[in-house]
């Protein structure tokens, strides 16, 4: 009789537990955002489009084929395998699930307000290429998105 309430009580705490882990298989949205730029090495990439999700702070960027996670506010960079991501119409799709563990390595990350604009400049590597995204601000220097 011992054994079994025990278990109950274990059983019960675990499913707890469990139900408040957060969940890695969440799907994410992600809806374009409207007049950004992006920049790679000064030049302006002939295919990309930047995508927001309800995170703040967090964009995936489509660069030619290459998706590319970015946390501004924890200055990382995760690199998405393009056949993780689902696209509908204007917006994008990816799981949680579907972000690597570890970052891409990268150097001399700057944020700087500009105005209408807050710009995130990083380059990859030690001596790789610098990526510079130009994400619209409203007046009251919220995103645009």
């Amino acid at each position: 009789m011992c054994c079994a309430a025990s278990w109950l009580l274990c059983s019960a705490a675990l499913a707890r537990s469990s139900s408040n882990a957060p969940q890695k298989d969440a799907r994410i949205i992600w809806k374009p955002v409207a007049f950004a730029i992006v920049r790679y090495n000064d030049d302006a990439p002939k295919s990309w489009n930047l995508y927001h999700s309800d995170k703040k702070g967090v964009l995936l960027l489509r660069l030619w084929k290459r998706y590319l996670l970015v946390n501004v506010s924890e200055q990382e960079v995760y690199d998405i395998d393009p056949q993780k991501v689902k696209l509908n119409g204007d917006s994008a799709e990816t799981s949680e699930a579907d972000i690597p563990d570890e970052p891409v390595k990268t150097t001399e990350w700057k944020e700087r307000d500009a105005g209408p604009v807050q710009r995130v400049r990083f380059r990859f590597g030690e001596k790789g290429n610098f990526l510079e995204i130009q994400i619209p601000m409203k007046p009251d220097g919220k995103p645009a998105y």
